[in-house]
């Protein structure tokens, strides 16, 4: 079956897997609905503390930062809250989800997942405890009737996670504004009307930790310790 998303495809220009690159579009086995959404749920997930892993928080920091949205559309920064975000899905006609995935490609290459398929893909090589939450929450939606019936994951394979308290690597951070405009355009194409502003929205991090004043208040590694909190390691003998 042929799938919809050519547009996007083209408009990302998807390439081979090389670094930084993007592959192509993993197309949905399910028809796309003919009537547009009416409402549209733009989540980023994932944990700012974890170097990558904070991809998906900082698209939807981005997103709402220099895109002005109508109230059809609700950004949010879902962190790892898993269940929790159960209400707000089931709130939703369509779900675009932004993170950092396992997809087994070269560091930097963002993959986009589609419908039907994006379940699996969350759950194939779970990098961290808020993806298996992620999954749970798709699957407890689905069993109760109420998951989104579009879903579009724009997903980027991390560089490094192991350095906590540090920010995306220059590889991750590049493909941002890419991962925005692919979903700019998938909401141009349900209908919605994008401009050029801001988004106000009460459901994203708290400025104290915003991408550009947690990275440059980050203290130097003698400082902070790069791999936990060194309070709780086992102490030596």
């Amino acid at each position: 079956m042929e799938s919809y998303t050519l547009s996007l495809a083209q408009a990302a220009k998807p390439a081979t897997s090389q670094p930084g690159k993007m592959e192509e579009t993993v197309a949905s086995h399910t028809q796309p609905a003919q009537i547009p959404p009416a409402r549209i749920l733009v989540l980023g997930i994932g944990n700012v503390l974890w170097a990558d892993e904070g991809f998906g928080v900082r698209c939807i920091e981005h997103l709402a930062e220099n895109w002005a949205l109508p109230d059809t559309v609700h950004l949010m920064d879902g962190g790892t809250q898993g269940l929790y975000l159960l209400p707000f899905l089931e709130d939703a006609d369509a779900l675009i989800v932004f993170d950092a995935v396992d997809y087994g490609l070269p560091p930097g290459t963002m993959k986009i997942v589609e419908n039907d398929q994006v379940p699996a893909f969350m759950g194939a090589k779970k990098m961290s405890l808020h993806q298996t939450g992620f999954q749970d929450v798709i699957a407890t939606a689905q069993l109760m009737g109420y998951c989104p019936e579009q879903m579009l994951l724009i997903g980027v394979q991390p560089v490094e996670l192991e350095d906590y308290g540090g920010g995306l690597r220059s590889l991750t951070a590049a493909q941002i504004d890419p991962a925005v405009q692919i979903a700019l355009t998938r909401l141009r194409d349900w209908g919605v009307d994008v401009q050029p502003g801001r988004t106000a929205t009460g459901d994203l991090a708290d400025p104290s930790i915003t991408r550009d004043a947690y990275e440059a208040g980050r203290p130097s590694e003698a400082e902070a310790c790069r791999t936990g909190d060194d309070r709780f390691f086992p102490v030596k003998a």
